[in-house]
């Protein structure tokens, strides 16, 4: 069976409102790439065009999606929220949370966002595709039920998780988020729940500023169901798999899941404009590697990843590209451009020590 690859140019024309630019956004007129929000178009239209230079998509199932129906939205969002964000929408654009503007339109991208997930998490769930990946744009991983913020307009993974286990196809999931920031609104959604373990890896102190604390383990039937770790700022390449041999990969195993889902940010990369973490294209592609090995043993290979954060438009398409090569076992590499300039930032072997025993000393709390 095929690694899915799920994306629509749509998608890339999402746009964060007039407030830069000196035309209407909407309708025929695409949204510029410069100015605006750092969430824009570039960093994912540049790696879907490396895929294609290099040709690593033609090693690949590539796919549209519908929308996702609204049924599948009210699943995780109120109609309330849904019926103001298409009255926005409609309206020309507005903005409903915490840096989530949004232009003419909108409305109909997210649900299209959320509708690639859908389609993605049905179609290995049913094994129709062994695995795969949804470029989704706008992102979801920050949004609230009746609350957006961080770029993210509607619960995209959360959306894809209740539309499958309505159907029956997945009761348990792990969702696995490498962003560089708090996957606070996947947390929220299953914070008091047992059939959906989330784990978030990133910066401590980034966004949100006020979530993402070791301590917060769920609550009521979700206890022990939720595990965040807070990452130093500065941590690379070995700190990252460290973390994944040290806790994820075995809170995954403990779990059992019937599907894995990994919220794949690409914004803990080494020139990420929004964060101080040090991974590499090596460190993202190592990551795949395990959690798709983890897949194996545990759910048959069923594993979907879904696009989040990154924000380098040169360099989130390498990392982008290792990461889907290695999830669909291609031999096709892009490289790494800033690989002579790796050896240079990884931290030195004093912090690089006390970044494992940090991660160490997490292991040992959650343990207890």
């Amino acid at each position: 069976m095929a690694t899915g690859f799920f994306w629509d140019e749509k998608c890339f024309w999402h746009a964060g409102g007039n407030y830069t630019f000196t035309m209407p956004i909407g309708g025929l007129v695409q949204p510029l790439a410069a100015g605006g929000l750092p969430e824009n178009p570039e960093t994912k239209r540049r790696l879907k065009n490396l895929m294609d230079v290099t040709g690593l998509i033609r090693d690949l199932d590539v796919c549209s999606a519908e929308m996702a129906p609204r049924e599948a939205l009210e699943r995780v969002h109120p109609a309330s929220y849904l019926d103001e964000f298409k009255r926005l929408s409609d309206g020309g654009g507005g903005e409903l949370g915490l840096r989530t503007p949004f232009a003419q339109g909108g409305y109909e991208i997210a649900a299209l966002s959320a509708g690639l997930a859908v389609a993605a998490v049905d179609a290995v769930a049913s094994g129709e595709l062994h695995n795969a990946y949804a470029l989704c744009r706008p992102p979801g991983h920050h949004c609230l039920p009746d609350f957006p913020n961080g770029f993210c307009l509607l619960a995209n993974i959360a959306i894809a998780i209740e539309a499958a286990q309505a159907k029956g196809m997945a009761k348990r999931v792990a969702v696995l988020d490498w962003d560089v920031h708090h996957g606070n609104g996947t947390e929220a959604i299953y914070y008091d729940r047992d059939d959906v373990l989330t784990i978030s890896l990133h910066q401590e102190g980034n966004y949100p500023l006020d979530t993402g604390a070791l301590a917060d383990r769920g609550k009521g039937a979700g206890d022990g169901y939720n595990i965040n770790l807070p990452m130093h700022a500065g941590s690379g390449h070995t700190a990252y798999l460290h973390a994944m041999d040290r806790i994820v990969i075995p809170a995954i195993e403990a779990f059992k899941p019937d599907m894995i889902i990994v919220a794949c940010g690409f914004d803990a990369a080494i020139i990420d404009p929004l964060a101080r973490m040090q991974a590499t294209v090596k460190t993202f592609a190592q990551m795949t590697k395990r959690i798709k090995q983890t897949a194996e043993r545990l759910c048959d290979g069923k594993l979907v990843l879904v696009h989040e954060g990154g924000y380098s438009e040169a360099y989130v398409p390498f990392c982008g590209h290792a990461t889907i090569a290695t999830l669909a076992g291609s031999a096709i590499d892009a490289g790494d451009p800033l690989a002579v300039a790796h050896d240079n930032r990884q931290p030195t072997p004093a912090f690089d020590a006390f970044l494992r025993q940090s991660i160490d000393d997490m292991a040992n709390q959650l343990n207890h």
